[in-house]
């Protein structure tokens, strides 16, 4: 999609449809808003869409109507669904190109980047494998802004980028696991790397042996796919800061519960327990375009957890890489013993900072619903960096606890740590698990099992992967000030 910028009126905008933003309580009376307004058909709700044909006195062929709620809380997040939502209308329409205007106080580089996001977003549809003619998509879109200033151009392509990656990752995390097992996986992050002048390592079975990644390993030995690890490593010419960002994403291409197999139904779902490892991939693409003045280094630990006659059994005790051994008391607790030698590999690797993403439990999804990502730390600045950046780019989380009295669920009189608790707490226990490998390194843990991907379509995004976290790692490393 192309995405452009125009300062001229909006009324003199030549496109398919021009979308304005209506809100409630706002009596719109521009574009032949008026009679709709007053008859109480257009009350400015959110994800609310009124199409107008050949307006009077506007040189696009149509107007949209877009609801955005209370003006008081439409902020460039809520823009950002609104375009999508308009876009996704738009396209079951056949219209072809559309444009938005923004005027006043939301002509900002803000709204101006979540608008260009909202757009390339919204024309996302996980058809890949599609064979018909049918697949629709908005060709042009822009953004007017008659009041804009010259760096909106900048912000233009910042959210081309942002969203085109959070795009990649989506596609990446849509694949099904006969065509995406974890070397395949590896090789798209090579090319990705390749395109986006990232330097890309795959470490592959020797070399997680010859490392003790023991954790790994034993997940990994019920499959006839070999396991990989992904590293991807992002260097500024000039850094600003001596941090070194670590993102870590957990990478599990097909779950199947391994011998503690899960029920049939809603299994073929488990596609996306590598949408973790998806979005460090994405962010990176992002990053290595945007030259955050930050060493950053992806690691994506890749696995196919099946239950073969080499499967590592229930009670089957191994050792990470950090020389701890865990007793493996459900094999479906499998994300976390990735993960830990993942985050012990980045520690080793010289990350000062940490932060994981992971569909990690179901726990999450029971405390949290399918709104919030659960965010575990183990630092209290390292936490607020996290939200800040999270909230600045409307990807909501909700921080959780990690005390103390928590981790002795996890004791064993057989090892140094058990994989699991009780179902009791079950999200905090594993976060309590990870932070065991992050050490005291500053560390973020994020469980996205409830919003990496959705099981129903919404007006501003079809079914399937979101592509969260992406734009919060983005944030988090180029806002990032010691």
């Amino acid at each position: 999609m192309k995405i452009t910028l125009e300062r001229n009126p909006a009324e003199q905008i030549a496109t398919g449809a021009l979308i304005v933003p209506v809100f409630e309580g706002e009596k719109e009376s521009h574009f032949g808003a008026a009679p709709l307004v007053e008859s109480g058909e257009v009350a400015g709700k959110a994800a609310e869409f009124a199409l107008l044909h050949n307006p009077t006195g506007v040189a696009a062929a149509r107007v949209l109507l877009a609801g955005g709620g209370k003006a008081g809380r439409f902020d460039a997040a809520e823009l950002r669904k609104l375009v999508a939502g308009a876009v996704r209308f738009l396209k079951e329409k056949k219209v072809l190109s559309a444009a938005v205007l923004l005027d006043g106080s939301r002509s900002s580089a803000e709204f101006v980047s979540a608008a260009a996001e909202g757009a390339i977003l919204g024309d996302y549809e996980p058809d890949r494998h599609k064979t018909g003619n049918d697949k629709k998509s908005l060709a042009a879109f822009t953004v007017v802004c008659p009041d804009g200033a010259a760096e909106l151009d900048t912000a233009i392509a910042r959210g081309q980028v942002l969203a085109e990656s959070q795009n990649f990752t989506r596609a990446l995390a849509n694949e099904p696991a006969n065509l995406l097992p974890p070397l395949k996986m590896a090789a798209a992050a090579r090319e990705m790397s390749q395109e986006q002048g990232l330097a890309c390592e795959v470490l592959e079975r020797g070399e997680l042996e010859r490392l003790g990644m023991g954790a790994l390993l034993g997940v990994a030995q019920g499959s006839a796919a070999p396991p990989a690890l992904i590293v991807i490593r992002y260097r500024p010419q000039q850094a600003a800061s001596a941090a070194h960002l670590g993102l870590v994403g957990k990478g599990v291409t097909f779950d199947t519960g391994g011998i503690s197999i899960k029920p049939s139904e809603g299994m073929e779902k488990m596609k996306y327990d590598m949408c973790g490892g998806a979005a460090m991939i994405g962010a990176m693409r992002a990053i290595a375009q945007l030259k955050p003045p930050l060493a950053v280094t992806a690691f994506i630990p890749c696995v196919e957890n099946m239950p073969g006659s080499r499967a590592q059994r229930p009670g089957d005790i191994v050792t990470a890489m950090s020389g701890k051994t865990i007793e493996v008391l459900n094999t479906d607790a499998e994300g976390r013993l990735i993960l830990a030698d993942a985050l012990a590999y980045a520690r080793h690797m010289g990350c000062t900072h940490l932060v994981d993403a992971a569909t990690l439990t179901g726990a999450i999804v029971v405390a949290l619903g399918h709104i919030h990502a659960g965010l575990f730390s183990n630092n209290d600045a390292m936490r607020d960096r996290v939200l800040r950046a999270a909230r600045a780019e409307g990807e909501r989380m909700w921080p959780m606890p990690l005390d103390e009295d928590y981790k002795e669920g996890l004791k064993t009189p057989f090892a140094d740590i058990a994989n699991i608790g009780s179902r009791w707490g079950g999200a905090i226990t594993a976060a309590i698990f990870l932070r065991e490998f992050a050490e005291d390194t500053p560390w973020v843990h994020l469980d996205i099992a409830g919003t990496a991907y959705l099981d129903e379509a919404q007006p501003h995004m079809p079914k399937g992967p979101t592509g969260l976290p992406v734009r919060t790692l983005v944030r988090l490393a180029t806002d990032w000030v010691d």
